[in-house]
């Protein structure tokens, strides 16, 4: 009332002119109210859209607090909403992965987080759990009553049961290492010698000249970074400073800095000269290479063009060895395939679930514990505990059962007000 002189009749948008403590107009533009519970969040909701403009609209922010409103904490719109029960923790998540979508793929598989595809799918697990941890636990029970033909039917095929739960939360756990790869993406570093073609391979990748070229070997004294798409993948290429002995301290940083990048890498992208193929200082190089999660790595063969190599893929003990050229482009589609494959992509990702850390930490937990139930499935108490545990882990995604700190870490990284 104090703000546009009337009372706004529920979900319709109706024009109004916002005024100031002195009844002076701030702005003209539409106002719509939403009561409880029909609203995003479940409680009263007035929404004001105005002019655009910086001033203006910090002009109608400055008399709404004068009112009594306040500045939304990050998160707290979807975080009202998950404890008026109006989206569980998955939804929730998925409004700030719908923002922070980096490609078309990684939107879509956003849009149906929030709309509860992901949950469905969770929650058909966890009702499946629920059914067969009812019959194990009503037979620890009640040991001595005499069941039904149907329930020892069902008591026989309870094997099969936990199998085939095992089996759906496999399909999940696929689906959501293909949706982690939507939201995070690959992280490549291109890593060689001087003068091998790593800035010209990092342009040809981007469709763009990203990095400097020229004939002098040590152009790149600094890492240079490039985010592109890779069939709906982020792809975050990184060209560093070429490895050699440095000639100078600039030259010495830039190589400390190109050996922290492959650090972190996820593929290993090492560029030797076709001309040449891979020298002694090549194999040298990579036996200082991480292992470990690190250990994928792709040597790449630049140059073909001026070897008279045509371009292609073969494997030498198991390691792969890519032959192309940058200045052409043959062959490079062969590393942008082998990097899906390295990635592990396929089927374009339309069913790829937009997973989280915690959500893959959760799905591996309960696999564990469903795998552990059945080790253990002759000895029914341990068993039973198992798929408790399991249950737990999947009903952790959905914030069934989630602790305070974990919920305030969670919405504390959306925007301010979301």
């Amino acid at each position: 009332m104090n703000l546009c002189g009337h009372r706004p009749q529920p979900r319709y948008a109706t024009l109004a002119t916002f005024r100031d403590a002195n009844g002076l107009p701030l702005d003209q533009g539409i106002l719509l109210y939403f009561p409880a519970p029909h609203s995003f969040t479940g409680e009263d909701i007035l929404e004001l859209q105005g002019h655009g403009g910086p001033v203006v609209l910090q002009m109608l922010l400055q008399r709404c607090l004068e009112l009594g409103a306040r500045l939304a904490e990050p998160g707290e719109f979807t975080r009202r909403a998950f404890f008026n029960d109006k989206l569980d923790l998955v939804q929730a998540e998925a409004v700030a992965d719908l923002i922070d979508a980096s490609t078309a793929q990684a939107a879509r598989s956003a849009l149906r987080s929030l709309s509860g595809e992901f949950s469905v799918a969770v929650d058909g697990l966890v009702q499946g759990l629920t059914d067969l941890r009812m019959l194990i636990e009503a037979t620890l029970d009640f040991p001595d009553e005499q069941l039904g033909a149907d329930e020892v039917q069902i008591s026989n095929k309870a094997a099969d049961r936990l199998a085939q739960l095992r089996a759906s939360l496999a399909q999940i756990r696929a689906r959501a290492q293909q949706g982690s790869l939507l939201r995070n993406g690959l992280s490549v570093v291109l890593a060689g010698p001087p003068n091998v073609g790593k800035s010209s391979l990092l342009n040809r990748l981007a469709g763009e000249e990203c990095a400097i070229v020229t004939e002098l070997a040590g152009t790149t004294r600094d890492t240079v970074r490039e985010t592109i798409q890779l069939s709906g993948i982020p792809l975050h290429v990184v060209d560093t400073a070429g490895l050699r002995e440095p000639g100078d301290l600039v030259e010495e940083l830039g190589i400390a800095r190109t050996w922290r990048e492959i650090e972190k890498s996820d593929v290993i992208v090492q560029m030797v000269d076709a001309r040449s193929g891979l020298t002694s200082e090549d194999e040298r190089l990579a036996w200082q290479f991480p292992s470990g999660r690190h250990s994928r790595r792709v040597i790449v063969h630049n140059k073909c063009d001026l070897a008279n190599l045509p371009a292609g893929r073969r494997e030498e003990d198991g390691q792969v060895h890519l032959y192309l050229s940058a200045l052409t482009g043959a062959g490079i589609d062969l590393l942008r395939d082998e990097l899906l494959s390295i990635a592990g992509w396929h089927e374009h990702g339309e069913n790829a679930i937009l997973a989280r850390e915690r959500h893959i930490g959760a799905l591996a937990s309960a696999d564990s514990y469903l795998a552990q139930a059945t080790v253990e499935w002759s000895r029914i108490e341990l068993c039973a505990e198992e798929l408790r545990l399991a249950q737990e882990a999947m009903n952790s995604i959905t914030g069934e059962f989630t602790s305070d700190d974990l919920l305030g870490e969670i919405f504390s990284r959306f925007c301010v007000g979301k």
